[in-house]
């Protein structure tokens, strides 16, 4: 059970993302290689552009880390898609982390830009989330804004990224959104 905090190491993520955030049966993160962060620097639920809540994270990056070798050969880039992913799963982190109950899925994002890329030689990503909105009924739904950033410079960002929060009972009936 991971503990409500304003911060979280690897090991933290970890034990989200193989027991769940509360225990068995709630929301947790994708674990490696899919978890896209190595720790989350700050989450709070007032601040950011819209003062309902902001997380900020990290990821150290070696030239060593899987994507680079098989995305593309000879040509070493993050796939801009594992960065859009980081950011769903923090705001799925963040519904969780107000005590929201359901197992997390990505819904969609409005816009996706890119104007960067993450290469061997980066050291570290930053991402970013401020929470624009979060819906309790009928489904538990969070909406952000996010940004990716390479050595501090801004490299991608989404508006209207959503996440939704769905009981077992709904994920069995497929995705009613």
């Amino acid at each position: 059970m991971t503990e409500r905090k304003n911060s979280y190491d690897r090991e933290g993520l970890l034990d989200c993302g193989y027991h769940g955030f509360r225990g068995a049966g709630t929301a947790q993160l994708p674990t490696p290689p899919m978890l896209m962060f190595d720790r989350i620097t700050q989450i709070d639920d007032d601040s950011g552009k819209f003062g309902r809540g902001q997380v900020t994270a990290e990821l150290d990056i070696h030239p060593d880390l899987w994507f680079f070798d098989c995305h593309f050969p000879h040509d070493p880039v993050m796939p801009g898609s594992l960065g859009i992913d980081a950011l769903w799963q923090l705001v799925g982190f963040f519904l969780t982390w107000s005590d929201l109950p359901g197992r997390g899925r990505a819904l969609g994002a409005k816009d996706v830009k890119f104007s960067g890329m993450v290469v061997p030689t980066v050291k570290k990503v930053r991402y970013q989330i401020d929470i624009r909105r979060v819906m309790k009924r009928p489904m538990i739904l969070g909406i952000a804004e996010g940004a990716v950033f390479a050595d501090n410079k801004k490299i991608y960002e989404a508006t209207d990224l959503r996440v939704g929060l769905f009981s077992d009972a709904q994920l069995a009936e497929g995705l009613q959104a």
